[in-house]
């Protein structure tokens, strides 16, 4: 029977026993729910065990599938740490970089500049990530290197801040405050916004200044993926938004107003990283970008 179980089906089971719908569980595996429900049968024939009860309103496991759950997903743990250990082991010279949309391409050149001279074995793929992952693929493994906006959702990552903004409001030409010079966040907490899709999370919960909402749910008018979606939808009035001071000059818009907001903490871009997956390439670029941060201004003068 071991021969026959492949990990396949166990993340195809691992994944229902967390859903517990077979169309939602479907969507997170990116295959169609009659394949999955064809899969989950298979493993049922091949263990000899019933492992979800469903009817036409819910789906549960059963007591068979509940106590071995603990198992497969240990056992897949297991697996996982060993194809981590082994993409850091086997060294191809390509490193993959992700950056946030908006964290400027023109800063990620000015890390990488000199590569090719300095580090001839090593090429990068860069990959531009919009904001319904603002980890710019150090999540899903789909980066080995990123330039990102903190704070994201990922535990153990290393981190250098490689630039410093300020806060300001997008707002509509017509929004009665698009005439001021600068605004406090508290005079815009009841205004709609536009958000970042609920994938983003603590950073989506981070730019709707939630913690300066003092338990007060917001007022959400739309939720927008780029800034150009985001500015478009500010520009008819639909809401505003907060962002960053470097989009006053890399996304100036019909439209639209950037106004300053003066009592925010400072926004911070980093250079960000898990350092227990990186190759020996990746830990040769990293140093190779730390080495060409531009230098920041005295934050405490």
């Amino acid at each position: 029977m071991s021969q026959n179980v492949t990990l396949q089906l166990l993340r195809y089971f691992d994944a229902l026993s967390r859903e517990l719908n077979y169309r939602r569980a479907a969507e997170t595996l990116y295959i169609s729910q009659p394949a999955l429900s064809a899969a989950i049968r298979q493993l049922e024939q091949l263990i000899g065990a019933r492992l979800f009860d469903r009817d036409t309103r819910s789906v549960t496991l059963t007591g068979f599938g509940t106590e071995w759950l603990p198992s497969v997903r240990s056992a897949l743990r297991g697996v996982d740490a060993a194809l981590d250990a082994a993409s850091t082991l086997v060294d191809r010279g390509h490193v993959r970089i992700g950056y946030l949309i908006g964290t400027g391409a023109d800063l990620l050149f000015q890390l990488i500049e000199g590569l090719e001279a300095e580090l001839p074995g090593i090429t990068v793929e860069t990959i531009e990530h919009n904001f319904s992952d603002p980890t710019a693929g150090l999540a899903a493994g789909t980066s080995d290197v990123a330039l990102i906006r903190p704070p994201v959702d990922v535990l153990g990552l290393e981190m250098a801040v490689v630039a410093e903004e300020t806060w300001v409001a997008c707002l509509p030409r017509t929004h009665r405050l698009a005439e001021r010079t600068e605004l406090r966040i508290a005079e815009l907490l009841d205004e709609p916004i536009v958000v970042a899709p609920s994938s983003a999370g603590i950073w989506r919960d981070y730019w709707m200044a939630l913690d300066a909402r003092q338990g007060r749910p917001a007022v959400i008018a739309a939720e927008a993926a780029t800034y150009e979606a985001e500015t478009m939808l500010v520009s008819t009035g639909i809401g505003v938004s907060f962002t960053t001071s470097s989009m006053v000059r890399l996304y100036v818009r019909p439209g639209i107003r950037f106004v300053p907001i003066v009592d925010r903490p400072i926004s911070y871009t980093a250079l960000a990283w898990n350092p227990e997956r990186l190759s020996a390439s990746a830990r040769k670029l990293v140093q190779h970008m730390l080495d060409r941060v531009p230098p920041r201004p005295d934050a405490g003068q």
